[in-house]
């Protein structure tokens, strides 16, 4: 997949870099970046030599027929790791458990603290249980990510990709050992999480909005519908009025029709 998926990305969009000495040769470390597009899980690897590992729900890998069979090759050969969202808990605590096995066989997780693309480009509120336990849990140090303009290449509904240069800043290896075996404490995630995405910041120039994506995506979402909602009540009542003034039309020249039907019946012809 380095050769296939990833040499063929950089050759036909040349991302550039910044910050390569910062990911070590090897040993764990985790990835934390903000989420722009679906593509940022093939380019980050794309110009790293080592392995990452990101997560991914497990439909991916075990749908049915040919298709499917394809799909899971692929998502395995990039690096994706299947994870059971089913359960009370969801994904939060498959995917807790996948990064610490990662982690601890020496490779490379990647994450998206955010934990869904941005719907608008800008940077979103760090959710605190999954960044923040594994690295509590492992050690391991984390390396904020920032991808620059992928969301541009291909935005919602264009089918085919935009040829430009994406960009791809890696920071410094943050330690959070002060925290060691504090991974169950609500207060100590959220500042491991917080201080994270204050370098992804930093990195990326995005604005920040102190609210998660989820709940960002939610209000669009209602908001989408509600206009859709008004726009169905004023074509109605369009429809209505329409049809009120057509039937006052036809009262209007049926009663002239029969005022010159009297006129005719008259002998004066008034």
């Amino acid at each position: 997949m380095k050769v296939t998926v990833g040499g063929s990305l950089k050759l036909a969009f040349r991302p550039w870099v910044e910050g390569l000495e910062h990911i070590p040769a090897e040993g764990p470390a985790i990835l934390a970046s903000n989420h722009l597009s679906f593509s940022d899980s093939f380019f980050l690897p794309a110009v790293l030599d080592r392995k990452v590992t990101f997560i991914a729900k497990a439909e991916y890998f075990n749908t049915p027929g040919v298709k499917g069979r394809l799909t899971a090759a692929f998502f395995k050969g990039v690096g994706q790791l299947p994870v059971d969202r089913s359960g009370a808990r969801g994904a939060g605590e498959a995917a807790i458990k996948s990064g610490i096995e990662v982690l601890e066989r020496g490779e490379l997780f990647g994450i998206y603290p955010e934990g869904t693309r941005s719907p608008d480009g800008r940077l979103y509120r760090g959710k605190p249980g999954g960044l923040a336990r594994v690295a509590l849990a492992t050690g391991a140090p984390v390396i904020p990510v920032a991808m620059i303009d992928t969301e541009k290449i291909q935005p919602p509904g264009k089918v085919m990709p935009k040829l430009m240069r994406p960009g791809i800043r890696i920071g410094e290896p943050l330690d959070f050992a002060r925290y060691q075996g504090m991974e169950h404490d609500r207060f100590v995630l959220r500042a491991v999480t917080d201080e994270v995405m204050y370098e992804i910041m930093k990195l990326s120039g995005q604005e920040y909005v102190d609210m998660y994506a989820t709940a960002m995506k939610r209000q669009i979402a209602e908001a989408a519908k509600a206009e859709k909602e008004a726009g169905k009540a004023a074509k109605a009542a369009l429809a209505q009025a329409e049809k009120e003034q057509a039937a006052k039309e036809k009262e209007q020249a049926a009663g002239e029709q029969a005022e010159r039907d009297r006129s005719a019946e008259r002998p004066d012809g008034r």
